[in-house]
């Protein structure tokens, strides 16, 4: 495969689904193309732009051998389509909503894989997390207090001998955006090279 996946990761909260909106037009200029995520949760469901479907449906899917990749989190199923792996065999480089307990199978399963971990100010996430309104007080401080666990060993990140690249969006989502367009430059993903 000569494309590349960048898997993208983050506390609930942090705001991937925001960067990833926000960068859409700007990531397929690089040759980045997103992938839709598959879960099971309501399509009505505030979030991302993902396909819902039902527990049921999420079995027959991954039975299929539908998903590249799939994990469970919070109490829901997440998958990626298998369609990626044609993605990247034409040399385009995709973008995953990733989850960071995953990311050893995910690295297995794409060693060229470019993880990256957004990363919140605790006390912006605090905010974050109160103003949507979707987790209770105790699931909320249980999160803040990963996240500052997660803060403690900034820069030090790896999995597999593989560094993680860290991806602030503790400011405006414009500054995130244009962090992660040079963080991809930096690794090759760019206007020049970008293959659509």
């Amino acid at each position: 495969m000569s494309g590349r996946v960048i898997y993208l990761m983050g506390p609930s909260g942090s705001g991937k689904d925001s960067i990833i909106e926000a960068a859409r037009a700007a990531l397929a200029q690089v040759g980045v193309q997103v992938a839709r995520r598959i879960i099971t949760r309501s399509a009505e469901a505030v979030g991302e732009d993902a396909i819902g479907v039902s527990p049921d449906a999420f079995a027959r899917m991954r039975e299929a051998g539908e998903f590249a990749m799939d994990w469970q989190a919070n109490g829901l199923q997440y998958g990626i389509g298998a369609d990626i792996n044609a993605r990247l065999t034409r040399g385009q480089h995709v973008l995953a909503n990733g989850s960071r307990a995953w990311l050893p199978h995910a690295l297995q399963r794409y060693p060229d894989l470019l993880p990256v971990l957004v990363t919140v100010d605790t006390r912006v996430l605090r905010q974050r997390l109160l103003a949507r309104g979707r987790e209770s007080v105790h699931d909320i401080e249980q999160r803040l207090a990963r996240n500052e666990r997660l803060q403690a060993d900034a820069g030090q990140w790896k999995e597999g001998g593989v560094r993680i690249e860290a991806l602030d969006n503790s400011a405006d989502l414009a500054s995130a955006v244009q962090r992660l367009l040079a963080l991809l430059a930096r690794h090759g993903i760019n206007a020049t090279t970008g293959r659509t």
